[in-house]
């Protein structure tokens, strides 16, 4: 397709009405499932464990998406910032947790998405100030023919103007009066194709959904991620996207998103569920046999999939001396596997390893 074949991309509101008998109808399953997500995501007494297991976990998904690889175990040992261990793809998906964890500081401090928090997160992501694109010739490709399939705005002041418009969209209920998940999915469709940074649109738009749940305050911290259902569902997702451009059709895209929220809400419900259980069998444990069990120390073991003596002289405030014997006693018996890279040791949480690693 080439670029005169493109519709010009409208600002939102669409002038059509979006909430069809079918789009309504599935709604109150999918914000049941939300609702009971931000319950079970209460309940864990560190809150820090879930940002850190599910973000990482997001972080490697939507990563994977953008064809950027890596494993758990890579991931998790980049994170332990150890010499003698390198991995530019873990490092990405490291980035990718640091523009989150970014994202949802600045929304949860000024209560607005803007254009320049959105300009902050793919700063992180990138690591570079390149800002919009100002140049024109990018375009969007089939991965396997190389066909163009859509040419978003070249010219800048297009992309500045359908910009304002999107966080006006965001943040000004009195634009739009549609279900704060219908307007998730609107906004992805049209940060997605103002496409408006050279790289990292994909990762940051898919940031952007999770913070606008917070900021409609469906969720209190960035722990539903849906990056796992748009890998399984990838076809869908780029077919439903282009589908609106060619033919302004929203209603099975909206429906697809509608769902996705709806199974990863489950998903994400039964993984929390999953980390509870074994932090409270873990919990017994230490308490039960160890005399320096604490629970700074518990929450290190779950914050830190892989942890590293450094973490635990940081959390609980003793030295290195006193961190090394709890780790290494709690390998010798068995809960932990102590491991080496280059002359640093680390110790794996396995049976968390093995939760996170199943999904």
């Amino acid at each position: 397709m080439d670029q005169d074949e493109n519709r010009i991309l409208s600002e939102l509101p669409p002038v059509i009405d979006l909430e069809t008998k079918a789009v309504l109808k599935n709604l109150p399953t999918a914000h049941a499932a939300l609702a009971e997500l931000k319950g079970i995501a209460s309940t864990i007494p560190n809150q820090i464990i879930l940002i850190n297991t599910l973000g990482l976990q997001e972080a490697k998904d939507s990563s994977a998406i953008e064809n950027i690889i890596t494993t758990h175990d890579d991931l998790y040992k980049s994170g332990l910032n150890l010499d003698g261990f390198s991995s530019l793809e873990a490092k990405e998906v490291q980035n990718y947790i640091s523009a989150l964890k970014k994202g949802f500081e600045l929304v949860k401090n000024r209560g607005l998405i803007t254009s320049n928090i959105i300009i902050e997160i793919q700063k992180e992501l990138e690591g570079n100030d390149a800002g919009f694109r100002k140049l024109p010739g990018t375009t969007l490709k089939n991965a396997s023919t190389g066909e163009t399939i859509y040419t978003p705005p070249q010219d800048i002041k297009d992309i500045k103007r359908l910009m304002s418009n999107l966080e006006k969209f965001i943040n000004d209920p009195s634009l739009c009066d549609y279900d704060p998940l219908v307007k998730m999915a609107m906004i992805h469709y049209q940060f997605e194709s103002i496409h408006p940074f050279y790289d990292g649109n994909g990762r940051t738009g898919r940031i952007i959904n999770i913070l606008y749940l917070i900021q409609e305050g469906l969720l209190t911290m960035p722990i539903l991620y849906l990056s796992n259902y748009i890998i399984k569902n990838k076809s869908d997702y780029y077919r439903l996207l282009q589908q609106i451009r060619d033919k302004e059709t929203w209603e099975e895209w909206l429906l697809f998103m509608i769902n996705g929220i709806r199974i990863t809400s489950r998903e994400t419900i039964e993984l929390i569920a999953q980390i509870k259980s074994l932090m409270q069998e873990c919990k017994i444990k230490l308490r039960d046999n160890y005399k320096f069990y604490s629970q700074d120390l518990l929450n290190n073991l779950f914050k830190h999939p892989y942890t590293k003596i450094e973490f635990v002289v940081n959390d609980l405030k003793v030295s290195r001396i006193t961190a090394a014997s709890y780790l290494n006693k709690l390998a010798d018996d068995g809960l932990l596997k102590k491991a080496r890279i280059g002359t640093g040791n680390y110790y794996i949480n396995d049976p968390l390893y093995t939760i996170l690693s199943k999904r």
